[in-house]
């Protein structure tokens, strides 16, 4: 029987934990905490089948200059890290180029378009369906002129790709969410996302499937990571763990990892926030105000505000900038109440300069796989594209193409 052990034990590792147990491999899981704890924790629990084209770097001055002044809640930057991050956002420019920006959108559509159905049969396997909605989410704009723009968006991609979108009126979206004391110009509704109540717990079901189909699940360190004459080894809490293969998929920690075997990977590596608030009313469905840069999704624990993009440096103290103005926007839509917790969680997303994730053998070392990069799309695409990996690791003909996801490319 082929063996490998997986490092991370997010919603991509998980995935891929499944797909190569699925496949007969006998895979160890490895993580320093509980499944499900760290990044896969702390997003919008989206999972998003109409994100067919990935996040560009804006382009144009307005865009650019609203950020740099700070007027725009999408992006906050300390300036004394900036040169931390100078490399990959020069590449991630360039690769935001219309052209090159459709050729990797050509690429993500493959795997968004299989992220639902992956989903699907875990969902349902691992018995969670009550964790899941179906319908979609919402996106508020607060102009005529900004939904004019987002009507046109939603059917440009309903004409290329399929995606189905609902343009909501005012009223309409009154009436759809009770809990809003005002609807803007409208929203945009997308149908083909499903959204979760607990995101940490999805992972933590899948999980808990792996375990119930006789995979094992270890607490261990990955710089302990190393080649063995067997293949790869780990030391964990209960003892010391050998494989023929090893896949790191440890998101904004892969870096640190792999350059100690001479790897320098470029990854923008991106903090965000998110805090509960519990109030007389919530949200039907997650939804996401454009113009201020959040998302407010109904969850298990209250009304989760989740934030977009912190540039800092690694070691910097929390500056929930971005969460203070989001709430503050999200006050004048609903009753928000009270806070959940004081402090609120940060997280960091593991984003790649052209967009696409990493997926693949090691150029340079036998047995070592790569698994991670997903940027903000990890919680939605850490099944699909653990299905891909394992397809690979196990010689299969992959479900997708897979050269565009490959290690080593520029």
């Amino acid at each position: 029987m082929r063996s490998a052990i997986v490092l991370g034990a997010g919603m991509v590792g998980v995935g891929t934990a499944l797909h190569l147990q699925q496949r007969g491999w006998s895979v160890v899981l490895v993580d320093r905490g509980e499944p499900g704890r760290e990044t896969s924790h702390g997003n919008a629990g989206i999972i998003q089948g109409e994100a067919v084209e990935p996040y560009a770097m804006p382009r144009d001055g307005a865009t650019l200059l609203a950020i740099a002044t700070g007027r725009s809640n999408d992006v906050h930057y300390e300036a004394r890290a900036l040169h931390r991050h100078l490399g990959p956002l020069l590449r991630y420019w360039w690769h935001s180029a219309p052209a090159r920006h459709a050729a990797a959108s050509r690429a993500y559509a493959t795997l968004i378009a299989q992220a639902v159905p992956e989903h699907a049969a875990l969902i349902e396997a691992a018995g969670a369906t009550d964790l899941v909605r179906q319908g979609g989410f919402r996106v508020l704009h607060r102009t005529p002129q900004d939904m004019e723009r987002a009507a046109a968006e939603a059917e440009r991609l309903r004409a290329r790709y399929g995606v189905r979108a609902q343009v909501l009126s005012p009223a309409a979206l009154a009436a759809a969410e009770p809990a809003l004391k005002q609807t803007g110009a409208g929203a945009i509704q997308w149908q083909d996302a499903w959204s979760v109540r607990d995101p940490g717990g999805l992972v933590a079901a899948y999980a808990a499937l792996f375990r119930q189909r006789g995979g094992t699940v270890r607490r261990g360190e990955a710089v302990s990571l190393g080649p063995t004459a067997r293949g790869w080894g780990i030391r964990t809490a209960d003892g010391p763990v050998e494989a023929e293969a090893a896949v790191v998929a440890l998101g904004p920690w892969a870096p640190d990892l792999l350059r100690r075997f001479g790897y320098r990977i470029p990854m923008l590596r991106k903090r965000g926030y998110h805090r509960h608030w519990r109030g007389p009313r919530t949200l039907a469905l997650p939804l996401l105000d454009a113009a201020n840069g959040y998302v407010m999704a109904p969850m298990a624990q209250g009304l989760r505000i989740t934030t977009g993009a912190e540039l800092a440096s690694p070691e910097a103290a929390e500056s929930p900038v971005q969460l203070a103005r989001a709430e503050a926007a999200a006050r004048d839509l609903v009753d928000l109440g009270v806070p959940g917790e004081h402090a609120p969680w940060s997280g960091t997303r593991p984003c790649m300069p052209d967009m696409l994730p990493v997926i693949g053998a090691a150029p340079r070392h036998p047995g070592l796989w790569l698994h991670f990069g997903h940027g903000h799309q990890g919680f939605t695409l850490g099944p699909a594209t653990g299905r891909l990996l394992a397809e690979t690791m196990s010689g299969e003909v992959p479900f997708v193409p897979a050269a565009p996801f490959r290690p080593g490319r520029r």
